[in-house]
């Protein structure tokens, strides 16, 4: 369900019952696009059944999903067509078009192409910690993260939501589980990415290494600025972290072979919801505690 979580802060009030919540993002659900319209966004139920719920609340979050569907069409269809325009022009008025008429010969010519465009729709989760206050987007680019957390204040009205921060450098820690210095419940993985503080265009990648190697640390104390680490927790978590707190390839260990206990895929999406949630307050508990508090 959910592969990476960019952490943000709610500083509003937030509705009491699931019901409520639904009822709040029925202000902003998924309309398809129309015919001249190049993207639309909206809240769907999350639930894989018949509920009509747009919010379902399990272990004390609110599961929620906005799909986004859009119109894809290539410039260069666009440019094709545009051509053939500027030609019958040319003919037709004996000399080519200005670039005012052109541009608005490039605008008919993708409103008339629009409509005939394919539709693309993607899906992103999201659930919201009501006791802590904590909203969680599967989005790895924050223009996903963005487009979802505009659809929520859309719906809303006036949520004040901020990206969540710390108040020391998650950089700092990454550089402690690398070395061996962190806690116990933080080990690392086989994966990291460095920068060069001189130049940032210097980047070193190391993926699917045993970084214990004293080479790849030697790399850090020479003066490298670690910005990814992948990092396992408690011997349930593999995940991948950033130097902003951003979470990818989330994988929860042993689960790859672990069978289907529920036929029923509702109760096996809330399931995966629980061990998700609680696994997340944990860890974000940790680092509160590691890295001084929110900032």
């Amino acid at each position: 369900m959910f592969r990476n979580v960019r952490f943000y802060r709610l500083d509003s009030d937030w509705p009491d019952d699931e019901s409520a919540v639904s009822e709040a993002l029925g202000n902003a659900t998924f309309e398809p696009c129309g015919p001249l319209t190049e993207r639309s966004s909206g809240w769907v139920p999350p639930a894989p059944d018949a509920s009509t719920l747009l919010a379902r609340r399990v272990n004390g979050a609110d599961l929620l999903q906005l799909r986004s569907q859009s119109r894809v069409l290539p410039p260069a269809a666009v440019n094709e067509q545009l051509e053939e325009r500027v030609a019958e022009f040319t003919e037709r008025m004996q000399q080519p078009p200005s670039a005012r008429e052109k541009k608005r010969l490039k605008a008919e010519t993708r409103d008339e192409l629009l409509p005939k465009a394919l539709l693309r729709s993607d899906r992103v989760w999201g659930f919201v910690d009501t006791g802590g206050k904590i909203i969680g987007i599967d989005a790895l680019q924050p223009a996903a993260a963005d487009r979802f957390v505009r659809r929520l204040r859309a719906a809303f009205g006036d949520l004040e939501i901020r990206p969540l921060q710390f108040r020391q450098p998650v950089a700092g820690l990454l550089t402690r589980i690398l070395l061996g210095n962190a806690p116990g419940q933080f080990a690392a993985g086989r994966e990291c990415r460095m920068q060069d503080a001189a130049d940032p265009r210097s980047i070193v990648r190391w993926n699917g290494f045993d970084l214990t190697d004293k080479t790849i640390r030697n790399h850090v104390a020479e003066g490298m600025h670690l910005t990814h680490l992948a990092v396992v927790y408690d011997n349930v978590l593999s995940v991948v972290i950033d130097e902003h707190g951003v979470l990818s390839k989330m994988r929860f260990l042993g689960m790859e072979d672990a069978g289907d206990d529920h036929d029923d895929p509702v109760a096996r999406q809330d399931t995966e919801f629980v061990l998700i949630t609680s696994t997340l307050r944990l860890l974000l508990a940790d680092l509160q505690k590691l890295l001084g508090g929110f900032d």
